[in-house]
C-alpha cells in the first residue's frame, strides 16, 4: 500500500470533502433546478447537482489517494488496490433537495478491508456535521453524542413509548405494503417520523431525536457514514433474523428498543415486498 490508511486521516480527509460538495450544493444550487434523469421510477429522481457532488469528492479523492475504490450513488465505481474504498451518498434526501426542504446531506463512509471505519454526513441548511470513527466514538459538530436510552440502569424503552423514523420505497408495490406495515405500528408506538433522508434519520436516532429508525430498500451508499455512527454513539443496526443491515432492511436503535422494533417487523414480514 503506498498511501497510509489511518483511519483518522480518513475521517479528516471525508469531513473536508463532504463540506466542500455541501457548500456547492448550497451556493451552486440553480435557481431552476430540474430533474436530468430518474433512475429506478419515477419518483426516484437524480438532478444535476447530485451529479457534481459525486464528481467533486471523487476527484478530490483520487487526486489524494489514486489507489483507493470508489462506489457512488450516480455511478462511480472502481475496485481499487489499496484495500480502502469510498462510499458516497452526493445528495441523500434528493426530492428534499429539489424542494427545498432543509433535511437532505452528503454522506461518506470509508471502509478498509470492507470495514467501515469512518463516515461523515455533512448536513449543511441544518448547520449539523455527524461524524464518526470506529472504536472512538461519534460526534454532531465536534460534541460527543449517544442513542437515547442507553446508558441508564433502567429497563429498555418499550415500543409503545418510542418514536420512530422510517422512509418509504420508490417501487408502487413496495409502498404499498410499507404503508400497511407502517398503518399498524402507529398505533403501537410514541408517533412516526418520516424525513425523507436514510443518513439523516440515523444520525437522528444516534444523537437521540429519534429513538429508532427502519427502512428497506436503503443501498450502501445509503447507510454506510450513518450505520457507523449509530454504532458509535451507542446504538445497535441490523437486519432482521439477525441479518446484517441489507438493501432488505436496516433498523436502528438502541438496544432493548432494538429488539422490540425487530420482532415487530419480522412477525409483518417487512423484508418483502408481499
Amino acid at each position: 500500500m503506498t498511501v497510509s490508511a489511518d483511519p483518522k486521516e480518513l475521517l479528516e480527509m471525508a469531513t473536508r470533502l463532504a463540506a466542500e460538495a455541501g457548500r456547492i450544493l448550497v451556493h451552486e444550487r440553480p435557481r431552476d433546478l430540474g430533474v436530468s434523469a430518474t433512475k429506478s421510477s419515477p419518483t426516484d429522481i437524480v438532478t444535476v447537482m447530485d451529479q457534481r457532488s459525486e464528481k467533486l469528492i471523487v476527484e478530490g479523492i483520487l487526486a489524494a489517494r489514486p489507489d483507493d475504490g470508489i462506489l457512488g450513488e450516480e455511478g462511480a465505481s472502481r475496485q481499487g488496490t489499496s484495500g480502502v474504498r469510498w462510499v458516497i451518498d452526493p445528495i441523500d434526501g434528493t426530492v428534499n433537495y429539489l424542494y427545498e426542504i432543509p433535511m437532505w446531506c452528503v454522506s461518506i463512509g470509508v471502509e478498509i478491508d470492507g470495514q467501515t471505519v469512518a463516515g461523515v454526513v455533512e448536513a449543511p441548511m441544518l448547520g449539523e456535521t455527524f461524524t464518526a470513527l470506529r472504536g472512538h466514538g461519534a460526534w454532531r459538530n465536534g460534541e460527543p453524542i449517544t442513542v437515547r436510552g442507553e446508558g441508564s440502569d433502567g429497563p429498555p424503552l418499550p415500543l409503545s413509548g418510542a418514536l420512530v423514523a422510517t422512509g418509504f420505497g420508490y417501487a408502487a408495490q413496495r409502498r404499498a405494503v410499507q404503508g400497511k406495515i407502517v398503518a399498524e405500528l402507529l398505533p403501537l408506538v410514541r408517533d412516526i417520523r418520516r424525513a425523507g433522508s436514510a443518513a439523516l434519520d440515523l444520525c437522528s436516532v444516534a444523537c437521540g431525536r429519534v429513538d429508532a429508525y427502519y427502512e428497506r430498500g436503503t443501498n450502501a451508499w445509503d447507510i454506510a457514514a450513518g450505520a457507523l455512527i449509530v454504532e458509535e454513539a451507542g446504538g445497535k443496526v441490523g437486519g432482521l433474523r439477525g441479518a446484517a443491515a441489507s438493501v432488505e432492511m436496516t433498523v436502528a436503535a438502541a438496544g432493548g428498543l432494538y429488539e422490540g422494533l425487530c420482532g415487530f417487523l419480522e412477525g409483518r414480514s417487512a423484508d418483502q415486498d408481499s
